[in-house]
């Protein structure tokens, strides 16, 4: 099986741009390189993600599996490429910075039910389900010497248990937490802990925090059928091909693990790939199994088969996996 790399390079300028950058390998001074980022940079459907967040950080939230959440946006255009000298961006992180919270970690506008241990009000404050990821875009944008951005890395790293992150929220929402044994590992936590990590310099890239949360989900893989923490399950639903990354599902789970080369060996990953790998069709080509509504604009935002974005995603992990260990 090959990559379609033609059938890549004729999608949207933002695919296009990716395929060059993460399945060919071409260095961002090539002119192929630099003409897809400035086609991408200008493309509708970025300008309107880099206007919605010019808000930042939006109404008050509600859901953080909710796709339209802004954090999931941003997450969403570092992933893309997009860096701290391009237009928009820079205002977007300002404010963001702007809510620091005296731990670290920066603050979203949140309401906690009073059922639920908050106070019913809404106020600012961060959980260990939205602050990685905020902190894993702004390293990919390039805020990684920012010394607020290694503030709130440093401390929320330093939040890791011996069977990875907790279900974990600053002391504004008070003893807020979700459906689970207070000792277990939360999946999702633990997931965007990662994503973090796996932006970060080596020694928290390669350290025991990070080895320590690979552990647990890969763990959790391989006990699928009865470990079940927090209500976060590894069946069915979760092995539907989607994108973008915004939750926990086999897709998600496993571009974040194997952007550790460390891991790449590891069979309980390996099978994980081949379960996804096991849904191209004869051209090498992936179809969504499951799609965010919210996105329904974009190219991965309807079930049509099949998606440039998703297969571009999927050949990233092959190759990142095929890498020879570190």
């Amino acid at each position: 099986m090959q990559i379609p790399v033609d059938w890549l390079l004729e999608g949207e300028d933002w695919i296009a741009y990716r395929t060059r950058r993460d399945v060919l390998n071409q260095p961002e001074s090539d002119p192929a390189v630099q003409t897809a980022r400035v086609a991408m940079l200008a493309s509708p459907l970025v300008q309107k993600l880099l206007a919605e967040l010019a808000g930042w950080p939006g109404t008050v939230l509600a859901s953080h599996k909710s796709a339209s959440q802004p954090f999931h946006k941003l997450t969403f255009l570092a992933e893309l490429g997009l860096r701290a000298a391009d237009p928009g961006v820079n205002g977007i992180v300002e404010r963001i910075l702007e809510q620091a919270s005296p731990e670290g970690p920066f603050r979203l506008p949140m309401n906690i039910a009073e059922h639920y241990g908050g106070t019913g009000q809404d106020q600012w404050g961060w959980a260990l389900c939205d602050a990685p990821l905020i902190v894993s875009a702004l390293l990919r944008l390039g805020y990684e010497h920012e010394p607020a951005v290694q503030k709130a890395l440093q401390y929320l790293t330093g939040l890791v248990r011996e069977n990875g992150w907790p279900c974990v929220v600053s002391k504004e929402l008070g003893s807020f937490r979700g459906p689970g044994r207070k000792a277990d590992p939360c999946p999702f936590a633990t997931l965007a802990m990662l994503k973090a990590l796996a932006a970060a310099e080596d020694s928290l890239r390669d350290g025991p925090a990070a080895r320590t949360g690979a552990e647990t989900l890969l763990s959790l893989w391989t006990q699928s059928e009865t470990q079940h923490p927090y209500m976060f399950f590894m069946g069915t639903d979760f092995r539907k091909l989607k994108v973008p990354f915004v939750w926990y599902d086999l897709m998600h789970v496993l571009d974040v693990l194997s952007r550790f080369p460390w891991l790449r060996g590891d069979p309980r990953l390996h099978d994980m790939l081949d379960t996804m790998s096991a849904k191209a069709d004869p051209q090498g080509r992936f179809t969504l199994e499951s799609v965010w509504t919210a996105w329904k604009e974009w190219e991965f935002g309807q079930k049509k088969a099949p998606s440039r974005w998703l297969t571009l995603a999927a050949w990233r992990i092959r190759q990142c996996m095929e890498t020879a260990q570190a």
